[in-house]
């Protein structure tokens, strides 16, 4: 849909990934007719779409599974997908492997899953950390992440998991990283309980016309004082209020402010690259029903892989599907003969970051190399299909400076009437979930057009604390509505979301759709 050359607008939305969806919905809800949402990408979604190899196989980037800490934002997706058969729930079935061992996930609380040698180097590693902190209450906080490791977990985890784990997820090094953006993110061991486990063996409508997607709609420049942005199709849009998901640093270079647009430099995130593949013949029964699996050591380059096909049956072709071998796990040539299935897929995702560069030409290759060095595939598993996607900014960092980053440039892009919101236009990774983003969106609208404070951004802490339920879209009897909920009610589901947040089985709910089907239904959802 074309848009006239100078248009303008009371709020406009840049982006229509889950935060500007969230913006979206809640402008569509609140009834505002003066509002626009633009994206470069002819589709909605931003990093919570999916993709489909020419074979059928479904791929998304990163396993998009929902587990969320908002009513509001399962009220929207219980609109869009309105029946129980839309959705497969799943407990979470996640596993660590180590030494040739699979320990059950949080690693730190199932130690009884290693070699002896290993449990006893973890205990005395807890013991130690445990002494230190009796010895030392006065202490100053951690200077930086890997201090938190050691101060919290003790040498032996910290060297057989913690470290090398995280320095393949983020691609820096733990010493680079802060330790407050934590919250729940990592488990703290609790050493009674580890020591008693180890001994024991066991473990605890339509909105089409505010909607303008594709490359002409590329913004270009902001010109903040006039209140304009610029497309790359040579277009304006005049608004009042800004609600920008870009990148923080690439909005500062839009902006075209050298002192922001030096200090958003200072902001680290890493490269993320998706590899998927897919197999023909019945899932191994050594794999079973994991779901997600973590890699700590250096015999495969991926940090996490993700058994795609148990999440639905919709995410690998049916069996009747004929598709030819394009090769084996073992690298031996491809079969001219088109056979049927069945068949089952693998994903993983591999960090990449100036510190830890990526072979990216070889990078699929290598990724099959790693899944036979930890058993997830055997030497003679015909490959079917294989996929790469790179996307250049996965994971924001929660690097040392980036508090004090944000704490310059947010408020005062604040005071010039933009919210820069999102996984990466606020770049705080602890909430830059689906739930937490959406949110993000629909509560810089509430601010905007009400005052009404913030509390995703802010305060990561409260939000992922409990279930938020002070915003709903639909009430108990079906009613749509957006009211305050009372306060016994919070109470009653803190307990609640404490035990469904923190436990390592949670159940977790993976729609029949695929993500970009889901990002259209919430659009079209009249309110």
């Amino acid at each position: 849909m074309t848009i006239e050359s100078n248009l303008s607008v009371d709020v406009l939305v840049i982006g229509a990934g889950p935060t500007g969806l969230g913006a979206a919905k809640r402008l569509n809800q609140t009834g505002c007719s003066s509002w626009m949402l633009v994206d470069k990408c002819e589709k909605p979604g931003g990093l919570a779409t999916t993709d489909v190899t020419r074979e059928g196989f479904l791929f998304d980037v990163g396993g998009h599974v929902i587990f969320s800490h908002y009513a509001y934002f399962d009220d929207c997706l219980d609109e869009a997908l309105p029946e129980p058969s839309h959705w497969y729930t799943h407990d979470r079935v996640s596993y660590v492997r180590c030494n040739r061992t699979w320990v059950p996930y949080p690693f730190q609380h199932n130690l009884y899953a290693l070699p002896p040698e290993d449990q006893v180097r973890c205990l005395d590693g807890l013991i130690d950390a445990a002494l230190a902190e009796a010895q030392q209450i006065t202490a100053p906080p951690p200077a930086n992440f890997d201090e938190w490791i050691v101060r919290t977990m003790g040498l032996g985890i910290a060297e057989l998991f913690m470290r090398p784990y995280n320095h393949k997820v983020w691609a820096v090094s733990p010493q680079l990283m802060q330790w407050r953006w934590l919250g729940e993110r990592v488990a703290v061991p609790d050493l009674k309980a580890v020591a008693r486990d180890v001994v024991l063996g066991t473990h605890g409508g339509s909105w089409e016309k505010c909607l303008h997607l594709g490359k002409q709609y590329t913004v270009v420049k902001v010109d903040a004082a006039a209140h304009e942005v610029y497309l790359e199709d040579g277009s304006t849009i005049a608004y009042r209020k800004l609600i920008s998901t870009i990148p923080l640093d690439l909005f500062c270079s839009a902006l075209g402010d050298e002192e922001n647009q030096t200090l958003s430099q200072r902001l680290l995130y890493t490269t993320t690259h998706v590899v998927g593949i897919g197999i023909r013949g019945e899932r191994p029964e050594r794999i079973g029903d994991k779901c997600w699996l973590y890699f700590p050591e250096d015999d495969c380059p991926f940090y996490r892989a993700t058994v795609f096909s148990n999440y639905s049956p919709n995410n690998y072709p049916r069996t009747s599907a004929v598709l030819p071998t394009l090769y084996t796990a073992a690298g031996e040539g491809s079969s001219p003969e088109a056979k049927v299935g069945p068949y089952w897929s693998l994903m993983v995702e591999v960090s990449e970051s100036p510190t830890k560069p990526v072979d990216a030409v070889n990078i699929v290759k290598d990724c099959i190399r790693g899944l036979l060095n930890t058993e997830l595939l055997s030497p003679s598993d015909e490959i079917v299909s294989t996929y790469h996607r790179k996307f250049e900014r996965g994971y924001p960092v929660p690097s040392l400076e980036r508090d004090k980053v944000l704490a310059h440039l947010l408020p005062r892009l604040r005071a010039r009437g933009i919210w820069s919101r999102g996984r990466f236009g606020a770049w705080k990774y602890e909430v830059g979930n689906q739930d937490h983003s959406f949110m993000q969106g629909v509560e810089a609208v509430d601010n905007i057009l009400y005052g009404t404070l913030e509390d995703t951004l802010p305060s990561p802490d409260f939000v992922n604390g409990r279930f938020n339920e002070k915003r709903r879209l639909v009430d108990p009897r079906g009613q749509k509505r957006d009211t305050l909920d009372t306060l016994h009610r919070m109470y009653h589901y803190q307990w609640w979301a404490g035990r469904r947040l923190r436990s390592s089985q949670f159940r977790t709910k993976f729609a029949k759709r695929s993500a970009t089907q889901i990002n259209t239904r919430i659009l079209c959802v009249e309110p």
